[in-house]
């Protein structure tokens, strides 16, 4: 195995529910490393750039509008497997069909307000983590 780096990003929900902290420590707790973070409120253009590939979707709009809300918490995760491994501890897309115990099932409410974000492939998080990252490499 490989150590991997990939981005989350904990959501205007998650921010607003004051899990910030306790998302962080389960990610440490797993054994993901913290490679960089920081805390901003997308602007427009930003969310639109970074969701692209819903563009054509119809919930695209209201995905943009749900990432604008608020403030969120890009960060860049390394260790073993970080991929796999981060998308196994955040549960499923669906907060309400996520798995007990995932941070979804535990901070998410529904499909979109579903707490955090993560790379679902290394094509993925090498343009996820650039977008918000340029200078780490992956």
């Amino acid at each position: 195995m490989t150590i991997q780096r990939t981005l989350t990003i904990i959501k205007p929900d998650a921010v607003g529910k004051n899990a910030v902290g306790e998302i962080i420590h389960r990610f440490e707790l797993a054994g993901f490393k913290i490679v960089a973070m920081r805390m901003e409120r997308l602007k427009k253009d930003r969310a639109e750039g970074f969701y692209h590939v819903h563009s054509d979707k119809p919930f695209f709009d209201e995905l943009v509008e749900f990432m604008t809300s608020g403030p969120c918490v890009p960060m860049v995760l390394e260790k073993e497997n970080a991929i796999e491994d981060l998308r196994a501890l955040i549960g499923v897309t669906d907060s309400k069909k996520a798995a007990t115990g995932t941070i979804r099932q535990n901070f998410g409410t529904d499909i979109q307000c579903n707490a955090v974000h993560a790379s679902d492939s290394v094509e993925n998080a090498r343009f996820e983590v650039n977008y918000f990252f340029p200078d780490i490499k992956v």
